[in-house]
């Protein structure tokens, strides 16, 4: 009774420690791997001593197994065909050649910095290919860099782990089996590869068409299916060929998901938190399992093979692997700095060490202290660093230019036309062979096609914009457009003119759709305007004097329906208005205004018409604000430069 309850206990601590580490890792808003380590670390035996993994003896490589099962076919889930479309051949390159690079140069400096003999620094290199997605995935969330760029990661992450884990295999094997050839060693990596592809992708394809036809089964139900399945087709893969049924999970996760199930959101939900808990579970358990000793004993050479390892084998990889793509060297910098290892190393080298040390093989505790330590230094350098990388590289996503607007009306046209002019690439998308005409005619690149076409998106160059916005003159297919571009290309930021009621923007507020400008009956009022020439183009800039009675002056104008604002460019980025904008001091505001004086009073007064050449000026109207006391003076007209 003791003893189970020795073992419950820990297992309480290990999941209370990981869930309080994750807790706190989405409070700083850093990688969860790094207080994963620090909690797993603090509660092993060399510090507060009140962790024992070793206790749970078999039972830990079997919770390793599992997990890592789950965590993998997860990762699968999360890949899109279409995505890996776009980065194929780098992705290819990197899974392969990338790791034969890392397989090589990771050895190299293990063996000659590291003092270890060939073959244990080989096997080190092997358990290192590996750049881990539970690293990678809540990393990208944070930083948030461009679409190609975490397309390309996160799909390293996943395809890259069973080819690892399968590569390590190999490698004991012929550590422990000395008389090996290389036609054997070959072959056995060769049938790992193919047994775990050919039982994940019948076993994905049976789970895809069970979920889609079994409608007698509830959601709830169907996802512990897929865990039952996950689990089965793992053991039925290690049973045909150890470590192949690590390539059948991720090769069951991707056809699953190309299945295109019913409950495909409610099934990566559910996998999802499976994930978190697992990885959890496993970093608390492995951590408090590592001897802190040992990593001290591996000396300076260590840390000069990891360094290696980071800032001359990565780079060389990814220099090589994407040669011949499409991505500028900011996005390929960014790729050589970030290559975290994560819960696959970990684990496996952990189950080495247990392998080698039974077989009377010097080096186990070496290389998973080696290995852990590569952990922490790719997590803590690469990770913490990661938003100021990008920031400092100018890919971060928040920071894209240009727009792809939905609707060629009057509206939409402006808007376009706002966009070039402040040197923004622009792309315009409608079905009226009459508007698409019309906005060619003002020079604006122009898809005639629907907004719901995702090939049509791709190619007007939405993964590399920053706004998208729906302008169409139906406020609900505005708002369908806009959710299925949040779904599909998640763009930095999203617009949408639709009515405003309660269940709508409800729903916008979960899909990141943020309401632009007014209502949507406003819109068609002002798209009238335009079209009849009776606006002005007008711009101001909100200064800190006199700033909460300009606020209110330029509130009121919007509700009365005089000034329709369009744009706000505040420290340097432009940003299309919301309908709940929010004013700051220095915010430069380009809007329009209601000029209802006929067109003839207009000419022969010289107002301002609108033109291809669009120019914003300060309209007294706006500007000339009343005194409100003596210590507010009245705001003066603003500079008139062409936009």
């Amino acid at each position: 009774m003791e003893v189970s309850f020795e073992l419950t206990l820990q297992i309480v601590m290990t999941v209370l420690a990981g869930i309080s580490a994750q807790v706190t890792a989405e409070f700083f808003k850093v990688p969860s791997i790094v207080f994963l380590l620090l909690f797993g670390i603090l509660l092993g035996s060399d510090m507060l001593n009140l962790l024992h993994p070793h206790e749970l003896g078999v039972g830990l490589e079997v919770l390793v197994a599992l997990s890592v099962a789950i965590i993998l076919f997860e990762g699968g889930l999360n890949l899109e065909l279409r995505d890996l479309g776009r980065v194929s051949g780098s992705l290819r390159n990197l899974v392969t050649f990338g790791t034969l690079i890392t397989l090589i140069g990771g050895g190299m400096a293990a063996h000659w910095l590291a003092e270890f003999p060939w073959s244990i620094a080989f096997l080190y290199a092997a358990l290192v290919v590996v750049t881990g997605p539970t690293v990678i995935s809540p990393l990208l969330k944070q930083v948030q860099v461009d679409r190609k760029v975490a397309t390309l990661l996160e799909s390293e992450g996943v395809l890259i782990d069973p080819v690892g884990a399968i590569l390590a295999v190999v490698v004991l094997d012929t550590i422990l089996n000395s008389n090996a050839s290389p036609l054997e060693i070959f072959s056995g990596l060769l049938l790992r590869f193919g047994i775990g592809a050919v039982i994940g992708g019948v076993s994905g394809a049976l789970l895809g068409f069970i979920l889609k036809n079994t409608n007698f089964l509830s959601e709830d139900l169907k996802n512990l299916v897929v865990l039952a399945g996950v689990w089965g087709l793992f053991g039925l893969a290690q049973l045909s060929r150890s470590e192949s049924g690590l390539m059948a999970t991720v090769v069951a996760g991707i056809v699953v998901r190309a299945s295109s199930i019913p409950e495909e959101r409610l099934l990566r939900r559910f996998k999802g938190q499976l994930t978190v808990l697992c990885v959890s579970v496993l970093f608390i358990l492995l951590a408090a399992d590592l001897s802190i000793d040992s990593i001290f004993a591996l000396g300076w050479g260590s840390i000069w093979t990891v360094l290696t390892l980071m800032w001359v084998v990565r780079p060389i990889s990814v220099a090589f692997c994407t040669i011949n793509s499409d991505l500028h060297w900011r996005q390929k910098l960014f790729l050589a700095w970030i290559a975290p290892r994560g819960i696959v190393s970990a684990s496996v080298a952990s189950l080495f060490a247990i392998l080698l040390t039974k077989n009377g093989i010097n080096g186990g505790d070496s290389i998973k202290a080696l290995v852990f330590l590569t952990i922490m230094m790719t997590v803590f350098i690469q990770g913490l660093s990661a938003r100021w990388v990008a920031k400092g590289l100018k890919i971060n996503s928040l920071e894209a230019t240009g727009a792809v607007i939905i609707g060629c009306n009057a509206l939409g046209r402006l808007m376009g036309r706002l966009f070039q002019q402040q040197g923004e690439s622009v792309v315009l998308i409608d079905t009226d062979p009459e508007a698409c005409d019309q906005a060619k005619a003002e020079g604006l690149p122009v898809f005639q096609s629907s907004g719901l076409d995702t090939d049509v998106l791709e190619e007007a160059g939405i993964d590399s914009m920053g706004t998208f916005m729906a302008l169409t003159s139906n406020g609900e297919v505005n708002l369908v457009l806009a959710q299925r571009a949040v779904e599909e290309f998640q763009p930095p930021r999203v617009f949408a003119v639709f009515p405003s009621n309660t269940g709508q923007n409800t729903a916008t507020n979960k899909t990141k759709v943020n309401s632009a400008f007014v209502d949507q009956q406003l819109i068609k009022t002002w798209n009238q305007y335009l079209t009849e020439g009776q606006i002005k183009l007008g711009k101001t800039c909100l200064k800190e004097q006199g700033l909460s009675l300009q606020q209110a002056h330029f509130q009121a104008l919007i509700r009365t329906g005089e000034i329709l604002p369009l744009l706000v460019k505040r420290q340097g980025s432009l940003q299309v208005v919301k309908a709940a904008q929010d004013w700051q001091v220095g915010d430069e505001i380009i809007y329009l205004l209601h000029d209802p004086r006929p067109k003839l009073l207009k000419r022969l007064s010289g107002g301002v018409q609108l033109s291809r050449e669009l120019v914003a000026e300060a309209l007294p109207e706006v500007e000339e604000v009343p005194i409100a006391s003596p210590v507010e003076q009245p705001i003066p007209d603003s500079v008139t430069p062409n936009i």
